[in-house]
């Protein structure tokens, strides 16, 4: 049996977590061959295929990003894309297919395995908005790196008394902002599921700046102001339809000086956030997703992802896990409004 490694979208901590988990395994139990796929669902429509092996995936789990390369590529915005990538998995004798990606690159896998490709997803995002599994790899790593951010921001926003706007990741879901935010003591977390009001925003900083201590805020970049609208880099779509956010940071920096006549400033943590080694929870994590994909493809469990209910690892349908977003729970922001201002 030969089987084709893919991870697409965003890079993440944890990727190479499980591609070498995924040939570990296959090859030592159930002696698998593996090609990897180059950039993602772009590899797979221009046939770039690799040999994938034990010495290929020694020493990788504590790096980075993936060893395979990544895109925000979707096949069905190409010409052809579906026979393309039919024909590159023929070309290469390639049985199934372990798709590794957050919502967009398994969305991608949801369609393929309805037009009868064999394939099994595991998911990932810093942003852990994958519905059907209680976290994604990448995401503990990524609330780490922004509560160390925020940890260190607080020092230097006392120093001067000013509100320091910590801009974090997540376009559709607010669960960095709300974790790294509650684990750092920030005194305002705005997230996208809940449309906030400038006006408390900032009498929240000013009940802050009245104790004699600075505000720190934390805002995911998908949040909005009521009845406002995203902030967006430009209007360019990638291939999903997303456009690029960026610029709430700074728009409510401007806003709440303005407002407060106090001095605000903005630290965008953009692409740090998903950069560099991953947590030693998202290796395990990482790991266990790949060791049970790789068992759900020699057992022919086609259209499954694996995913995490509790500390047990389990499949469910595809379909299932990218039919909708897994968003903030109301109930849940609300338990820690009781440390805003």
């Amino acid at each position: 049996m030969r089987v084709g490694v893919l991870t697409g979208g965003g890079d993440c901590p944890g990727l190479n977590a499980v591609i070498r988990s995924v040939v570990r395994k296959g090859i030592q139990e159930y002696a698998i061959d593996f090609v990897g796929v180059r950039d993602g669902w772009l590899g797979a429509l221009q046939d770039r295929v690799i040999p994938l092996d034990i010495s290929s995936v020694r020493g990788i789990l504590p790096r980075g990003g993936t060893i395979l390369g990544s895109s925000r590529t979707n096949p069905f915005k190409h010409e052809d894309g579906l026979r393309r990538v039919q024909d590159t998995l023929a070309a290469h004798n390639v049985d199934a297919l372990i798709v590794i990606g957050g919502e967009d690159t398994l969305g991608v896998a949801t369609e393929l395995s309805r037009q009868g490709i064999n394939l099994v997803g595991v998911p990932k995002t810093i942003d852990n908005d994958v519905s059907g599994t209680d976290y994604t790899f990448g995401f503990d790593t990524a609330v780490g790196i922004a509560t160390e951010a925020i940890d260190r921001l607080h020092t230097t926003a006392e120093s001067h008394m000013r509100t320091l706007v910590v801009e974090v990741m997540g376009r559709h879901s607010g669960w960095i902002a709300l974790h790294a935010g509650i684990a750092g003591g920030a005194n305002v977390i705005l997230i996208p599921e809940q449309p906030f009001d400038i006006d408390q925003v900032c009498a929240w900083v000013r009940s802050r700046f009245e104790t004699n201590y600075a505000p720190i805020v934390v805002v995911a970049e998908g949040a909005v102001p009521h009845e406002g609208q995203m902030m967006l880099r430009d209007q360019a779509l990638d291939e999903f339809g997303h456009v690029r956010l960026s610029g709430i940071g700074e728009w409510l920096a401007r806003e709440i000086s303005e407002r407060t006549a106090t001095d605000a400033r903005t630290t965008v943590l953009g692409h740090i956030q998903r950069g560099g080694t991953p947590s030693a929870f998202d290796r395990w994590l990482a790991t266990r997703f790949g060791l049970h994909a790789v068992d759900a493809v020699k057992d022919g469990d086609f259209g499954k992802m694996v995913a995490l209910h509790g500390t047990q690892i389990v499949r469910i349908p595809l379909a299932d896990a990218t039919e909708t977003t897994k968003k903030v729970d109301p109930s849940l922001y609300d338990e820690f409004q009781v440390f805003f201002g």
